[in-house]
């Protein structure tokens, strides 16, 4: 079933909380310039290593082509870290790139459903911190789009492009968080709960990667590592944006978090890393999916819904994937762009080594 369109008003006063930050923790944004001389001719204080490489990773993804769901997710990196300027402008250009029917960002074809809506939060942020009304307006068009055009199955879980008709573990990532932010908290639980019905294996709890609704089978039924790391970081957000009143449902989100953190730290690796599907030894060691876990697992500790012990495995995933940096800023060995098929790099590494990096000065304050 579709959920009711919201009201307007309702979603132009939504507060901005949980899954995004509050306006007071903007000024701890990284000093990008520190390195640089100052205008007086003082020298400038030398940021520590941790700071100059997160610089490094960030000016690296900056310069990364992005298509709909790296857009956002690169915004959402911004957001969290506290870059507001940045997410303003990641936001105006993800409007620019918005279609008739309200999908955001969407800059290469006609297909994505779910990607888009990743750039919902950065839009609905730099709606409120300007006062843009376009901006407001691109926001409600995109919700428009995920509550009344997407295409969905007979349950009402949205598939994850036009016409193939196949729900992808990505999408938990993609669409439920901007939902919770959106004023649609019941409707992002609805969506979590739906994917997780079609995509967990029931004997080890990890999700595969593709269901073809049309074959009733997996068109990819492997556990990926990124796609269980897109889980974990988007049931994490929507965790953080469900209101107080629902705590029933947050304490639902909490047990399939914890259920699947516990599903995927058997598999990793001596080095501390994982392989890029989980249970394949034959497959790539790949870099993501331990920040991606990291992300989760520095969330889950400052929320007080993870094990303090978690921290640090938190430090130690950290550890492995700051030793991928390379000189430039880039993080290597990840599931790679363009077609996620081999190693290589990619927007949506860089930009969880920020949110990484996010969650733990966070859970540090």
């Amino acid at each position: 079933m579709k959920p009711e369109l919201p009201r307007r008003q309702f979603l132009r006063n939504v507060a901005l909380t949980g899954g995004i930050l509050g306006l007071s923790s903007l000024a701890h944004g990284v000093d990008t310039e520190a390195a640089s001389p100052t205008s007086g001719g003082a020298p400038a204080a030398v940021p520590d290593a941790d700071s100059f490489r997160l610089a490094k990773v960030k000016h690296a993804m900056l310069a990364m082509q992005r298509r709909a769901w790296e857009q956002g997710t690169a915004a959402q990196a911004l957001l969290e870290l506290g870059e507001a300027e940045l997410v303003v402008l990641f936001a105006k250009d993800a409007v620019v790139n918005q279609l008739k029917d309200g999908r955001l960002g969407l800059n290469e074809g006609n297909a994505p459903v779910c990607d888009p809506c990743v750039n919902g939060e950065p839009v609905l942020f730099a709606a409120k911190v300007t006062g843009d009304a376009a901006l407001q307006q691109a926001a409600e068009r995109m919700l428009e789009f995920a509550l009344f055009k997407a295409p969905r199955n007979r349950d009402g879980i949205v598939y994850h492009n036009q016409i193939e008709n196949r729900i992808w573990v990505d999408a938990l990532y993609m669409l439920p968080p901007f939902l919770a932010v959106a004023g649609q908290p019941a409707e992002a639980m609805n969506q979590i709960a739906g994917c997780r019905r079609i995509l967990q294996d029931p004997k080890t709890k990890l999700y595969s990667h593709m269901w073809d609704e049309d074959r009733q089978d997996f068109e990819r039924k492997a556990f990926w590592g990124s796609g269980n790391g897109w889980a974990l970081a988007g049931m994490t957000r929507v965790l953080r944006a469900l209101p107080e009143t629902m705590t029933a449902e947050k304490a639902q989100l909490v047990d399939w978090i914890r259920e699947l953190v516990e599903a995927t730290l058997p598999w990793r690796r001596p080095d501390g890393l994982f392989h890029d599907v989980l249970d394949d030894a034959t497959s790539f060691v790949e870099t993501n999916f331990a920040q991606m876990l990291a992300y989760t697992l520095y969330r889950g500790v400052a929320g007080g819904w993870m094990p303090q012990s978690l921290l640090a495995t938190a430090e130690s995933l950290r550890a492995a994937a700051i030793g991928k940096v390379d000189a430039f800023g880039i993080v290597q060995g990840v599931c790679g762009a363009p077609h996620f098929n081999k190693v290589g790099t990619s927007t949506e590494a860089q930009a969880f080594y920020l949110l990484m990096e996010a969650a733990r000065r966070d859970g540090r304050r």
